[in-house]
């Protein structure tokens, strides 16, 4: 039925000296930095466990380990170019949705709101950058492993 869906002037996308390796930098800077948070899921556990349960989050220990997986799967996806849809709209999912669950600094004391701020800011910006690699994901990548569900 559908093939492949390409972005109007995705065969031009990459054509540009140095846009290739430009992207690939975006991707690796994007995804491993995302992975390395997620290994963090699994290394401070407990802590993360805790807060999230203050926060009200059902299952806090669960929720910690399956976003830590998450983070993990989604980064080193967007980063290797493999099932970027899923890695790029499960990340997206996630970063919102954490955004507005974990880090609400609009109901948090005032000595606490900044630091709330900073972490909803964060998680929206690479929400933001999901977002784009989700809209280019239907492209062909350079340096990409290509595999995909589809």
């Amino acid at each position: 039925m559908l093939d492949t869906i390409l972005l109007q002037g995705a065969s031009d996308l990459f054509n540009s000296a140095g846009s290739a390796e430009v992207f690939l930098l975006a991707r690796l800077l994007f995804g491993f930095v995302l992975a390395f948070m997620g290994l963090n899921h699994f290394m401070m556990t407990d802590g993360l466990a805790g807060y999230s349960e203050a926060k009200g989050i059902p299952a806090p220990r669960l929720a910690t380990l399956f976003s830590g997986g998450l983070l993990i799967f989604g980064g080193l996806g967007v980063a290797t170019g493999a099932f970027v849809t899923l890695a790029a709209g499960g990340l997206a999912v996630f970063l919102l949705v954490s955004a507005v669950t974990i880090h609400d600094f609009w109901v948090v004391p005032e000595d606490q709101q900044q630091d709330e701020m900073t972490s909803f800011l964060k998680n929206a910006v690479m929400a933001g950058a999901s977002l784009a690699f989700l809209a280019l994901s239907s492209a062909p990548w350079p340096y990409a492993l290509d595999l995909s569900l589809l």
